[in-house]
């Protein structure tokens, strides 16, 4: 099974649709499946909720939720066994888009992947690769520069600018963390739970400050709360 390095949401949602979940496994012999939400309205996986799955005109409707952990435990009507669900594995979920327009500062998540990252002396860091929500707060999974995996949380003290349709993003280098001089990356590996722990303990992670309304990144690929 992939990781979630080898995924990444670089793959925008088909036109006219938003990705408000990603299945990441399969519970018990009935087609329960494992989500990953994307969303912050708890409405999108209600029960009789229709939706779609990524590259396919196939409608799932929810016919039962459960909280678990970080996740929701859910059964589609159309989906009755494990084999069947066994083939949604890591295959988003979407919905169609509400039409509307996003107020001045906020964004989609998939508008922030691919996206340079810098800092205010100039040193691109690389880009967005991932997106994954820490202690109440979204972080920004950069990788590309001379420095590795950087885990950039989406802050006043650490976003300075956040401009992706300018095509940046420019970061506090010292809020980070970061030497003036970088060390030598480490290999690439799989997130893990030493890494979710790093994230927390990253400024501002957790505090519930949202970047301000010229630098929040939105939720479900769905906006952002504040």
């Amino acid at each position: 099974m992939a990781t979630r390095e080898e995924l990444t949401r670089a793959e925008v949602p088909a036109p006219g649709r938003l990705a408000v979940g990603q299945v990441r496994g399969v519970h018990g012999l009935r087609g329960v499946v494992r989500v990953e939400v994307l969303t912050d309205d708890p409405t999108r996986f209600e029960p009789g909720s229709p939706m779609h799955l990524e590259d396919a005109e196939q409608t799932l409707t929810v016919a039962w939720v459960q909280d678990d952990g970080p996740g929701l435990l859910v059964r589609f009507e159309e989906i009755a066994s494990r084999e069947m669900a066994d083939a949604l594995r890591e295959r988003y979920l979407e919905v169609p888009h509400p039409g509307q327009t996003l107020p001045d500062g906020e964004y989609y998540w998939h508008e922030l992947m691919e996206v340079p990252v810098l800092t205010e002396e100039g040193e691109t860091l690389g880009t967005v690769v991932d997106i994954f929500r820490a202690g109440g707060g979204e972080i920004l999974v950069v990788r590309g520069g001379r420095r590795g995996e950087i885990l950039v949380p989406t802050v006043k003290a650490v976003v300075r600018e956040l401009s992706p349709r300018s095509g940046r993003i420019v970061v506090d280098r010292e809020a980070l963390g970061l030497e003036t001089e970088p060390a030598v990356p480490r290999p690439r590996g799989r997130r893990t739970t030493r890494a979710l722990k790093r994230a927390d303990a990253l400024p501002g992670a957790g505090s519930g400050s949202a970047v301000a309304s010229d630098a929040t990144p939105a939720m479900e690929d769905e906006r952002a709360t504040s």
